[in-house]
């Protein structure tokens, strides 16, 4: 064992030495890989003769682990005449795997289908020579994302690194745009309509009302029981504590200055000013509300503590007059709720907070890449590139059609032109989810709001969500901004994953303890002075940098048009 370690430890001081000789040659080499002149005629698809290229790649546990076994992967091949030689990991093991096969340097693959990547592992990445910029390549190689960048120019800005190069293949998914995004309001406050009807109630429209409504849930709670055979108890309200949707920050627009609290607890005024939320006097005084529901007795008092298997376990019980989540049928279902209106404050103030990130709808930044063991950079990202065609995305992303013996997401259907549609199908009983898990691929792709009823019909689900939003929520979105998806440099991602760590959890761990017990006005000097002393101020001005760099960027791709 020492005699080999002997030998990798000169073998990598050879290296080392190597290339510093030959430095100016691999940078040349570099170049070239990254700037191929490959005319595009020879990467024109099918290709005469078959290529291989190479990549990872994730699956469930609950699918195939072998993606040449899916219809999607088996089509393409014939498409492109390009077979892919796969290594997959099963999805909740691929973090630690992916990072462990990155780390054999001399043995990588062409690239990372789902990277699954992070802001801070592209930059170290790239650093470290393991992956390549890709802008070029793009520019070169690949038209059909090229047309979304250009068609969404936040895109391509989203895209760029602080150094500017692009080192990663983004996946895109519009439901709606700006205001009218389905990914505006995560968590929406579904309350029971079955029960407001029963006792004769109307839907609440102020905080008053709504605690009154929860008072009246309680007070029947034996007839409703009875009523509607509710077994373990009726539960006025219901929440995961600092849970992302599932979190009850959404009943405090109303108070003070409206911005209430985010998950990510930033808002953005409409002067263009960063702020934190959860130090602003309104989000004091929704606080405070929010405990007077639980000493009133409103409250699940496993909010605080519960796991999402515990949460829905109620939900499919029926026990919930008022809960909080994306979509409701994944606690309980349509029929019986209704999504419950912005409400007003005590000052009569109507407001809600859009999330953050959700003005270009669902982005990822990090889904693929290439590595510097990719020697035909031209053929891995024209292939990448038809990933991005408007009838193939959509399949990567849900599902596919004709599949024999398999339930299908789509079949192949024409739009109103007679053109190729995908039209999703009636699941009936079967799982959306598991239907996904069995035949869709993921990775690199892009689904615009123009390709429906174009290239695809919406998915039943996002419609019913986005057509109730909008027609609850939109008049009430009053903000101008949202904290956009920005693209900030290695040293300060550094610098706010520490921020995160403490500001975050400080006021998250704070948050839970004034609502259940309260306490806030007592101790509201002090938390500030603790926030300040974790560090917010510099926090904020490392977020405002990066705001108003992205607003500039965002002008000067869009010509100030858009």
């Amino acid at each position: 064992m020492k005699k080999r370690i002997k030998m990798l430890v000169a073998a990598g001081l050879s290296v080392v030495m190597l290339a510093s000789v030959t430095g100016c040659g691999k940078r040349e080499r570099m170049e070239a890989e990254i700037n191929p002149d490959t005319p595009v005629s020879e990467v024109s698809f099918p290709l005469k003769e078959q290529a291989e290229l190479s990549f990872i790649t994730s699956a469930p546990a609950t699918s195939t682990q072998d993606p040449n076994e899916r219809v999607i992967f088996q089509r393409m091949e014939e498409q492109t005449n390009v077979h892919i030689d796969w290594t997959c990991f099963v999805a909740d093991q691929f973090a630690d795997k992916k990072n462990l096969a990155l780390a054999q340097f001399g043995n990588l693959p062409d690239g990372l289908f789902n990277a699954g990547m992070n802001d801070y592992d592209l930059l170290r990445y790239a650093k470290q020579g393991i992956i390549i910029p890709l802008e070029n390549l793009i520019d070169k190689y690949m038209p059909n994302l090229q047309k979304v960048f250009e068609q969404y120019p936040e895109y391509r800005t989203m895209c760029t690194a602080p150094d500017g190069h692009i080192y990663s293949f983004p996946w895109i998914e519009q439901l709606g745009a700006g205001k009218e995004a389905i990914q505006a309001i995560g968590n929406i406050p579904y309350i029971n309509k079955k029960w407001l009807d029963y006792l004769k109630l109307g839907v609440p429209s102020t905080v008053d009302e709504l605690k009154e409504t929860l008072i009246a849930f309680r007070d029947h709670a034996a007839e409703l029981e009875e009523e509607f055979g509710i077994e373990g108890g009726v539960i006025p309200m219901s929440f995961i504590i600092n849970n992302g949707d599932q979190d009850p920050s959404i009943l405090i627009n109303g108070f003070g200055e409206g911005y209430g609290d985010t998950g990510d607890h930033f808002a953005v005024t409409d002067q263009g000013e960063v702020i934190y939320t959860t130090v602003q006097e309104g989000y004091k005084e929704g606080i405070q509300w929010l405990h007077q529901l639980v000493e009133e007795n409103l409250v699940d008092p496993e909010a605080f503590t519960q796991e999402w298997s515990t949460y829905v376990a109620k939900g499919k019980n029926h026990r919930y007059g008022l809960c909080f989540t994306w979509d409701i049928s994944n606690i309980d279902n349509y029929q019986d709720y209704v999504m419950l209106p912005a409400l007003a404050g005590p000052e009569g103030l109507v407001n809600i907070t859009r999330q953050n990130n959700s003005e270009t709808s669902g982005f990822d930044r990090g889904r693929c890449v290439l590595t510097t063991s990719c020697r035909n950079t031209a053929l891995a990202a024209a292939w990448i590139d038809q990933m991005y065609a408007p009838l193939q995305s959509p399949q990567n992303n849900w599902g596919t059609y004709g599949e024999e013996d398999s339930f299908n997401i789509f079949e192949m259907g024409t739009n109103k032109g007679g053109e190729p549609m995908l039209r999703h199908m009636d699941l009936g009983d079967q799982s959306p989810v598991e239907v996904r898990e069995a035949q869709s691929v993921n990775g690199p792709l892009a689904i615009l709001n123009e390709y429906y009823d174009v290239y695809v019909t919406q998915p039943d689900d996002a419609k019913w969500r986005l057509d109730n939003m909008h027609k609850v929520y939109l008049k009430d979105m009053n903000s101008k901004y949202v904290y956009p998806n920005v693209f900030m440099s290695i040293e300060d991602t550094n610098k706010i994953s520490q921020y995160d760590t403490d500001i975050k959890k400080y006021a998250e761990q704070k948050k839970a303890d004034w609502i259940l017990n309260g306490g806030i006005e007592k101790e509201w000097d002090s938390y500030l002075e603790k926030m300040e002393q974790y560090g917010l101020s510099d926090y904020l001005a490392i977020k405002q940098k990066y705001f108003d760099q992205y607003q500039e960027s965002l002008g000067e791709n869009q010509g100030d048009t858009k």
